[in-house]
């Protein structure tokens, strides 16, 4: 048993441990979502993911995403698999360093229980939503998360049964909505609570 498990059970019984444990959690995007998303999930002892981005860290990265100034020039993906196992070092952290694109978006989660969608770019977005939206696997999106002072409007709407959007569903990044930590951080928060729930209230 690892020390983070040994501390977790503080709060949570062993078979919930297990429980979250055997979920496979994909990942789409690295970023202010994806890396913040992550290291909730795994803070909360969820044990194996999948996390799939092409980009890699700079300066403008260090104000809301789970990375450090050593880091910058690093790929996302590697990053953030080494950040994530500073929590907890018995995790399983797939990193894969690609596009997401129509040819291979269906395939790269398809062994995957949740699938979190944590990208920038609306077209992305649209993709990988369009593409689990039916689909057997917990889906959570984000649309509208920019700016500052007004984190309560940042809520969860259930669109079906298995598909969730965070956001308030206006706020768009732009150069006078800027993506900021506090906001970010708390989509990615609702982002990670929903799939915490979906598991833990069964």
């Amino acid at each position: 048993m690892s020390v983070f498990e040994q501390g977790l059970r503080r709060y949570l019984q062993p078979k919930a441990i297990a429980k979250l444990a055997a979920v496979k959690i994909g990942i789409a995007g690295a970023g202010g979502l994806g890396s913040n998303c992550a290291q909730m999930l795994v803070r909360t002892g969820f044990r194996n993911f999948k996390i799939v981005d092409f980009d890699y860290i700079e300066s403008s990265n260090l104000n809301r995403q789970f990375f450090f100034r050593h880091q910058i020039g690093l790929p996302k993906v590697e990053a953030l698999r080494d950040n994530l196992r500073l929590i907890n070092d018995e995790i399983v952290v797939e990193a894969l360093q690609q596009k997401v694109g129509v040819d291979n978006a269906a395939e790269l989660f398809a062994d995957c229980h949740v699938v979190v969608e944590a990208f920038d770019r609306p077209e992305y977005k649209k993709l990988i939503v369009e593409t689990y939206l039916h689909k057997a696997q917990l889906l959570i999106a984000v649309s509208g998360l920019a700016g500052w002072g007004k984190s309560e409007e940042i809520r969860i709407h259930r669109r079906k049964e298995n598909f969730y959007v965070v956001g308030d569903w206006v706020s768009a990044i732009s150069p006078d909505n800027p993506p900021l930590a506090p906001q970010v951080h708390v989509a990615a928060a609702k982002q990670a609570d929903i799939i915490v729930s979906h598991y833990l209230d069964r």
